[in-house]
């Protein structure tokens, strides 16, 4: 081994144990809050994508006709509808999960 390497290692030995962690545990709540935040913003943001897809399907069929447009738009639906089945699927696990779905 080169100097530089014990060097290197013998600096390691010596370096002060780190402090404990310390602080409150996370719940099962705060996990939730954050997967629920996560998936919210998701839905949000693939509606906001879905809807810019259907305008410009819409306005691609308006000024240059059927070539392709209305494919884009039906494309732009089914996307919408299949982010707004998976955030009612999501509430709806959510509320068995938390047993708050039934009152």
């Amino acid at each position: 081994m080169n100097k530089l390497k014990q060097l290197a290692y013998a600096g390691i030995a010596l370096a002060p144990a780190p402090l404990p962690i310390t602080g409150a545990p996370i719940t099962l709540a705060e996990i939730q809050d954050r997967i629920q935040t996560v998936a919210q913003f998701l839905i949000v943001v693939s509606m906001v994508i879905a809807v810019i897809v259907i305008v410009y399907g819409g306005i691609k069929w308006m000024f240059m006709g059927d070539a392709g447009a209305k494919d884009i738009v039906k494309n732009g639906l089914i996307g919408a509808a299949i982010v707004l089945a998976v955030g009612v699927l999501l509430q709806t696990v959510a509320g068995l999960v938390t047993r708050t779905f039934f009152g």
